[in-house]
């Protein structure tokens, strides 16, 4: 198969896709036009199965001609809660939600690769699912595998998925081994005190006092007690407490997210809970302590990422292969995917200056480098069929 030329081949009707996903973004769990466009376009492929999952989640299944091994390539498809100002001809016509991440791209290209590996099921040595993921800004991975997604899929051996991203330049794919993408889990902590006239604070406790010192010492957990080769981030986000500026309240709440780019994560968490808990304890206050996983570490193979490399030179060349300092504190529940099997998760760059698509992701300026979408779609049938055909060839 010539790659390059299948991808270019389709990239109009790639773009045209996105551009009307782009125009109709949907909520996490709200996809449903979103999954209407998705399982009417792989029907009319058509695939061997069509599913769905998890309400607005499908999953597209095809056969190959030849036995092997059974590979996943997912794609999300929710957008965001903002307000569109990017300007673009197509902006979104929901006011308050944008695809300010690039899933609307990422569902265009999948789309896309299940079209064209479908008109040439004879040369692939096995089965290709494609899932197609809803709610990823909220741990919607996790609900498609409780809901049975994986076994829908055909128990896959490998997993694979990307992302766009608009801080590596245009025609670059950037990926690493082991570590990729932060763990991150949610935090909600609820400090108790004793509320009273700000006039008379001793016959108080003060539950935004002790608040204000388990920010502090979190800060010094990190800082101090954690190797700088494991990095770990706590951030508070959200502080919520009183209703008057004479009254002191009985409560607080702090919300924020921890992130580890290594899989000591468990350590990492029992650890804020002995810190706030003991912190509380020392200013008179209780606490409750909600934690809640956003999404796991994604890990990738580093035997399928030597694979992948291959894959990426042969699409955009060795000098735009990127894999030095390309992990990041940010999550992505592909993780949840990645965690039982080995799997592949890389960059398509589509930074632009000039188009101005170099804009980060969640911003209500966000563009998509629609030059990457064809990028992206052969990368990805390349590492695919280089994994089947390698499996194939072992056995």
């Amino acid at each position: 198969m010539d790659y390059k030329k299948e991808a270019k081949s389709l990239k109009t009707e790639c773009i045209a896709i996105r551009r009307d996903i782009h125009r109709h973004p949907e909520l996490g769990f709200q996809e449903f036009q979103t999954a209407g466009i998705i399982r009417e376009y792989l029907k009319s492929i058509p695939l061997d199965e069509v599913k769905e999952c998890s309400g607005t989640g499908t999953i597209g299944i095809l056969h190959g001609s030849k036995p092997g091994p059974t590979v996943m390539i997912r794609a999300d498809i929710d957008a965001l809660p903002i307000l569109e100002q990017s300007g673009e001809p197509f902006s979104s016509e929901t006011p308050g939600v944008m695809h300010a991440c690039g899933h609307d791209g990422h569902t265009a290209m999948l789309l896309c690769e299940a079209k064209i590996l479908a008109a040439h099921r004879g040369e692939i040595p096995g089965t290709i699912a494609f899932v197609f993921q809803p709610n990823e800004e909220d741990a919607g991975a996790q609900i498609m595998i409780d809901d049975g997604a994986m076994e829908m899929a055909g128990h896959p051996e490998v997993a694979f998925g990307l992302h766009l991203k608009h801080n590596y330049p245009f025609g670059t794919i950037a990926m690493c081994p082991g570590p990729m993408m932060a763990s991150s889990y949610y935090f909600k902590v609820t400090i108790h005190g004793k509320g009273g006239h700000g006039g008379y604070p001793h016959l108080c406790i003060n539950p935004i006092v002790a608040a204000a010192h388990v920010i502090e010492n979190l800060e010094s957990f990190r800082a101090f007690e954690n190797s700088v080769f494991e990095p770990t981030v706590i951030s508070v986000g959200m502080i919520h407490a009183g209703e008057k500026n004479i009254v002191i309240p009985n409560d607080i709440e702090l919300e924020g997210s921890i992130r580890c780019l290594h899989r000591n994560h468990e350590h990492i968490h029992r650890r804020f809970c002995e810190v706030v808990e003991q912190t509380c304890s020392l200013y008179r206050c209780t606490c409750d302590i909600e934690l809640k996983c956003g999404n796991s570490l994604v890990y990738n193979d580093p035997a399928l990422e030597k694979l992948a490399e291959e894959a990426a030179v042969e699409t955009v060349g060795g000098k735009n292969l990127l894999t030095e300092n390309i992990a990041v504190m940010g999550g992505d529940d592909m993780a949840e995917f990645m965690n039982d099997r080995p799997g592949i998760y890389f960059f398509v760059g589509m930074g632009d200056p000039s188009k101005g698509t170099d804009c980060p992701n969640h911003n209500d300026h966000f563009r998509l480098n629609e030059d990457s979408l064809a990028i992206g779609m052969e990368m990805t049938m390349r590492l695919v069929l280089k994994y089947m055909e390698q499996q194939a060839a072992q056995k």
